[in-house]
């Protein structure tokens, strides 16, 4: 017998300020449905999970709840007022007796339920919210950006979490890997309506770019139709008109159709320059390392970052990763050895708190002067990258519109204040660029988006982030903080990172003393083929990393063939030539050492 719907919305309208967000919206979830909820940001996906978990009444329609179904919704800035800790909020509707529940999920989370509530940052606070919803066990879970705040070991906890639950959940993220793993539906937003499709998010995109392909090819058709229509109308025999009036009322219907068909939302203009051309060594670190009071956060390490590298630093919250960002910039001193950056740089930073906007300053202020430094914001023009720019069309560039250009930046969504933080970075030229976690809160075409332009992008990325799906796109090293002031650097991206590491190495760091034995005798652990560890490791990450290279090189060939690129501009014509010739270089030289290593390898 097949069992009733958890939820069902029938006929759902809703308007803000004027603007319909919702139009006769209807959807249904099914008992043990993983749903994935994607959709543009602004949209209105969490407008809707509201709608769906009864917190925000819509102007018509109706929600319906089968009987006795529990629902458990996790916002994204909870209100913990009136409770002294987390813990306490946390287990807030529990059976009494079962406050377990909570420091089950707690651990899995790495949320202290003894934290103060007047002392939690906000991802703790945001970590809170998700174990009382989980700890509550409802038979319908509202996920909205559930990962935001997690680590990686935290992300892969959920993931089985939720992979073992037997309740039904709708899922907002940003977070490919997470939705691609857990989701068997999706749920899209689009200009108000909301399409269904019965397959998880992998394929989405394709998905989405058949139906837009498809809602072209009848806009063109009507297109074409009405302009025919439009020419009998004016051409035609005023007697055969006559007869013809339900003709055209057709073509007025036509016409009132096409009108009301709304535009799809574009891209934002994101667009990163270069600044003066750095020298080869961007970051020289010898031997530094950190130490807070008695904890360790960073052991002696050395670290050389080349002109053009991603480098990519993963672990735990807490582990150490944005301090030593901050040493490899010279924004922090280590305690022991030295960091050197090269020649001519020229920084721009994506902080991870969006600390350098001003949450009651307008956007138009943020852009064209520095609330936080007391810097008047009033020129209605913003220097973009040497050019003079109107503040409010380059914020278009960006997805903005003209209402928002005075609304303080408090009442933007996350993903408007990434956007908004990119617009500032993206104005000036740069060619060192510091990202720590810009992809929280950004929607899958913005991150597309960003992806494209770091491939484009001549300087040097340093990227803090847990999205495994962003690193794997972007990095072409990662550096892994492990605890205990462990940090190892491999070839590549996440993926590459998992598969190089050995086993021990997944698990607990080590004791310094196991780590130096270890080091001592690396004839210990045999090597097939008669390679070292270390050679062994290397021959398996050439591979990826000349694919990337020959990737690299493509992409430069391809650009260099641009007719009159050379005349027209002939600054990025000169770079694109260095840069072919470092990287074909370089790929030479990764052939030529990997073919060595698969000779010692099989014995020759």
């Amino acid at each position: 017998m097949a069992r009733a719907p958890l939820l069902q919305l029938n006929g759902i309208s809703l308007t803000f300020g004027g603007d319909p967000v919702f139009d006769d919206l209807a959807l249904v979830v099914q008992p043990g449905d993983r749903v994935a909820l994607v959709g543009r940001n602004g949209s209105g996906k969490s407008t809707l999970m509201k709608v769906m978990a009864g917190l925000v009444e819509p102007d018509k329609g109706e929600r319906t709840l089968a009987p006795g179904v529990t629902t458990g919704y996790m916002e994204q800035d909870p209100d913990l007022s009136g409770y002294e800790t987390l813990g306490d909020f946390a287990a807030a509707g529990l059976p009494e007796g079962e406050e377990y529940r909570v420091a089950m999920v707690a651990e899995g989370l790495k949320l202290n339920p003894e934290t103060r509530i007047d002392a939690a940052s906000g991802g703790e606070k945001r970590r809170a919210a998700l174990a009382r919803l989980l700890a509550s066990e409802p038979e319908l879970m509202l996920l909205d950006e559930p990962t935001n705040h997690l680590d990686i070991q935290a992300i892969q906890w959920l993931e089985e979490h939720l992979r073992s639950t037997r309740a039904g959940y709708v899922l907002i993220s940003h977070d490919r890997a997470f939705l691609k793993a857990l989701t068997r539906a999706t749920l899209w937003i689009d200009r108000g309506a909301v399409r269904r499709r019965e397959h998880g998010f992998d394929g989405f995109e394709e998905w989405r770019e058949t139906v837009w392909a498809e809602e072209d090819e009848a806009r063109h058709k009507l297109d074409r139709k009405i302009k025919a229509e439009a020419r009998w109308a004016v051409e035609g025999i005023s007697a055969r008109r006559k007869r013809n009036q339900g003709r055209l009322r057709a073509l007025a219907a036509m016409k009132a159709d096409r009108a009301s068909q709304i535009r799809r939302q574009g891209t934002a203009a994101m667009e990163l320059e270069s600044g003066p051309t750095s020298g080869k060594r961007m970051i020289e670190a010898k031997g530094i390392s950190k130490t807070f009071g008695d904890r360790v956060i960073l052991r002696p390490f050395d670290l050389r970052v080349q002109r053009g590298e991603r480098v990519a630093f993963v672990g735990p919250n807490g582990a150490g990763k944005t301090t030593l960002l901050k040493m490899l910039t010279g924004e922090l001193e280590p305690d022991t050895g030295s960091v050197t950056l090269g020649s001519s740089l020229q920084m721009a930073v994506f902080d991870q708190t969006r600390a350098q906007l001003d949450g009651n300053a307008s956007l138009w202020e943020n852009l064209t002067g520095d609330p936080l430094l007391g810097v008047s914001g009033q020129a209605d023009q913003v220097m973009v990258r040497g050019t003079p720019r109107h503040v409010v069309g380059y914020l278009k560039d960006f997805l903005f519109d003209d209402a928002q250009v005075r609304a303080p930046v408090r009442s933007l969504s996350g993903g408007e204040k990434a956007r908004l933080l990119l617009a500032r970075i993206m104005a000036r030229e740069s060619n060192l660029l510091v990202l720590d976690e810009p992809t929280n809160d950004l929607d899958v075409e913005t991150l597309d988006l960003l992806q494209d332009i770091l491939g484009d992008y001549d300087g040097t990325v340093l990227l803090v982030s847990h999205d495994r799906d962003f690193i794997d796109r972007v990095a072409t090293t990662t550096i892994a903080i492990e605890g205990e002031g462990h940090a190892t650097t491999y070839a590549g991206g996440w993926s590459d990172f998992q598969a190089q590491k050995r086993p021990e190495e997944a698990a607990v760091p080590k004791p310094p003393a196991a780590v130096s034995a270890a080091r001592e005798k690396p004839a210990a652990k045999p090597a097939a083929g008669g390679l070292s560890f270390t050679e062994k490791k290397r021959l398996d990450a050439l591979p990826a990393l000349m694919e990337r290279m020959e990737a690299e090189i493509a992409k430069l060939s391809e650009l260099l063939a641009t007719p009159d690129l050379f005349r027209v501009e002939p600054v990025k014509f000169r770079k694109a030539t260095e840069m072919l010739s470092e990287r074909q270089a370089a790929l030479a030289a990764a052939e030529e050492e990997w073919m060595l290593l698969e000779d010692k390898a099989s014995g020759g």
